[in-house]
């Protein structure tokens, strides 16, 4: 079951760092999940680092053994979690929630949460998902740094517990993880396509310095964005193409 057992740690320099180095005790079974209060060196995708007031906001881990699926599938595992935590964050902050390609979540414009995964490979063989997760929960403000972020605090006026919803998370993630089996690779892209921000949508974009407009047509199963420029079908993967949202 996923996010048992859980773990609410007091201060980790990463929840992502700990869950790796709890993973290779062997000691950890699947579904484990760690919770930080604080992170003092949150990761966050490509190197970046994710930073969070003490006690605000989600700061939670979840060690995966991904037995349902092959190497090459690994974008599923993306997917399911995207929409997992999609179908949490939409329950308190409505139909505004989507995901912005690959597997942030956003509340209009404005970047709500971050997914990052890292895994554990052992030869051929996928042994864990290093599933890391982090939601603006109470933050009334951020760094200036930081180009569009957004609370949940700050949709809803309200204070939240930050440990008790990344349980409730835990769960709504359970529900999508049963969904990854072959037989349901179609309905969960299908589902994440329908939930993706701009999708036939225009929208700016950059790339290898240049802003230019484009629209998103389709992912494809191994994560690739197909996005449309000039009448031309852009392939793209993580990491070559920047959303340019408004101020």
């Amino acid at each position: 079951m996923t996010g048992q057992p859980f773990y609410i740690l007091n201060s980790v320099d990463s929840t992502n760092n700990y869950a790796m180095e709890q993973v290779n005790t062997g000691l950890v079974t699947s579904g484990t999940a760690w919770f930080a209060m604080e992170q003092t060196a949150g990761k966050g995708q490509r190197g970046k680092q994710w930073s969070s007031p003490k006690g605000e906001n989600i700061a939670l881990t979840i060690a995966l053994e991904p037995t349902m699926l092959p190497l090459s599938r690994q974008f599923m595992l993306s997917v399911a979690v995207a929409l997992g935590a999609s179908d949490f964050f939409s329950k308190y902050a409505g139909d505004e929630t989507g995901i912005k390609w690959s597997n942030d979540i956003y509340w209009r414009d404005r970047k709500a949460g971050g997914i990052l995964i890292e895994n554990v490979l052992r030869g051929n063989t996928w042994q864990y998902a290093i599933t890391g997760i982090g939601f603006n929960i109470n933050q009334a403000s951020f760094p200036s740094h930081l180009p569009n972020p957004v609370s949940l605090r700050q949709i809803t006026g309200k204070t939240w517990d930050s440990a008790t919803l990344a349980k409730e998370l835990c769960q709504f993630l359970h529900l999508r993880f049963e969904q990854l089996y072959p037989a349901h690779y179609n309905d969960l892209l299908d589902a994440y396509k329908s939930r993706l921000v701009r999708m036939n949508k225009p929208g700016l974009y950059k790339k290898d310095g240049e802003i230019f407009e484009g629209t998103i047509k389709d992912v494809l199963p191994d994560g690739k964005l197909c996005l449309e420029k000039d009448g031309n079908i852009l392939q793209l993967g993580f990491g070559e193409i920047e959303f340019i949202f408004p101020k």
